[in-house]
């Protein structure tokens, strides 16, 4: 058995404690064997379900999930200190610092009027960071590791600081029309389809920054109404006694619009 202090209730240094034991020697043969990359998508899932616990409002599911964080946070640093990197307090000692030069209007002399000056203020002290000369330079940082439509929505805010917008949601959905056309040319032959379904989202992905709505929350709506429907479909087919898939085009498309008055 490991060398490990049981507790009725624990703290930060007992998750390092607790990382360091599953690491050892005589710890987990699994734990032992991991990377960064090993866990990497283990990381991006516990962050996802940490957004399903905000989005259900419950708190008790939320700390549940945030442990599962921080104890994906005190697994990588872990596996860093033993090969002599950083350790753990100075992953915080990083990030305090960093917070602390980022808010001048907290810990310094800078005075400002809002959310607003906030914000443009933590862009400039960023940019000058991580030594970002262009616009383009800041653009070129956005994680490629993001969601694609979070990934345009963040380069796209970028470009219209930098004053390269549109002036409202109309001209871009007039932009959107016309990557439509030269989508169905490429369909034709005339072009690269790829590109220019990705030109269509990257659009539309603008149209969603215009009216300040989150794509990827739209996106997911949609695919649970779509969900809601198929279901309602499928359930009405099977009702008549027959399989959706064998129905014709037609046929599936009377039910998907009784669907739609449903839901």
């Amino acid at each position: 058995m490991v060398d490990f202090e049981f507790k009725p209730c624990y703290n930060i240094e007992d998750l390092r404690a607790l990382v360091k034991a599953l690491r050892s020697e005589g710890g987990c043969p699994w734990d032992r064997e991991q990377t960064h990359e090993s866990v990497r998508r283990d990381f991006i899932e516990e962050v996802y379900e940490v957004v399903e616990a905000i989005d259900e409002k419950s708190p008790e599911h939320l700390r549940e999930e945030l442990g599962d964080v921080l104890f994906q946070v005190a697994f990588h640093a872990e596996m860093e200190e033993e090969k002599g990197g950083f350790d753990l307090n100075s992953v915080a000692d990083g990030v305090v610092k960093k917070l602390i030069l980022r808010h001048p209007h907290v810990f310094g002399e800078v005075k400002v009027s809002g959310s607003d000056e906030v914000l443009k203020n933590w862009d400039d002290i960023k940019r000058r960071e991580k030594s970002q000369k262009t616009a383009a330079d800041a653009m070129d940082s956005v994680a490629r590791s993001l969601p694609a439509l979070w990934r345009a929505e963040k380069v796209s805010k970028k470009a219209a600081k930098a004053g390269f917008d549109w002036d409202g949601a109309e001209p871009v959905c007039d932009k959107l029309e016309e990557e439509l056309g030269e989508l169905r040319a490429a369909l034709g032959g005339k072009g690269d389809i790829k590109e220019e379904l990705g030109d269509l989202l990257f659009t539309a992905v603008n149209i969603a920054r215009k009216l300040k709505i989150d794509p990827e929350e739209a996106l997911n709506a949609s695919t649970d109404k779509f969900i809601s429907r198929f279901s309602k479909m499928e359930t009405s087919a099977l009702s008549a006694g027959k399989e959706l898939g064998r129905l014709s085009h037609e046929e599936q498309n009377e039910l998907w619009e009784n669907s739609k008055k449903v839901i």
